[in-house]
């Protein structure tokens, strides 16, 4: 028996903007892996990249739901003895608040060469302007 094997057509990639205003942080982070990964399409094969491009705008307008917004960290470490940094996500999302989507998403695709690709496909915007209106993104409605 042989396996099938989709022929994922890399010129039918589509680009899909989210607004992320009002958005659960985690609930959207899925709902991005997902279409970066290609599992909302029926070629969907799980060591192909058959996923499409994703705008993620107004990043600073999610939400943490419970007490995530107080309790919650986010580690760095320069390569340092010593170098471990803890910002929690009040200091994130004033200074970079795209690194607080980016990070969730990351964590859901696949830790190889296939999960940098996906991440290269990520798009995260503060505020509502993206540069991508050529691409003619079609509009998501953002997982609530």
């Amino acid at each position: 028996m042989k396996t099938h094997l989709p022929k994922v057509n890399l010129d039918q990639r589509k680009w899909h903007v989210i607004d992320a205003k009002g958005a659960v942080l985690g609930r959207l982070a899925a709902q991005v892996a997902d279409i970066l990964r290609g599992k909302n399409k029926p070629v969907y094969t799980p060591h192909l990249d058959a996923g499409d491009f994703v705008v993620v705008i107004n990043a600073e307008k999610i939400i943490l739901t419970g007490k995530k917004e107080s309790q919650k960290t986010y580690m760095s470490y320069s390569g340092w003895k010593g170098g471990e940094r803890y910002r929690p996500v009040a200091e994130v999302r004033a200074r970079q608040p795209e690194k607080i989507i980016t990070h969730a998403v990351r964590g859901m695709v696949p830790k190889n060469r296939l999960g940098r690709v996906l991440m290269t496909k990520l798009k995260v915007y503060k505020g509502d302007q993206h540069p991508h209106s050529a691409q003619q993104p079609a509009p998501l409605v953002a997982a609530k």
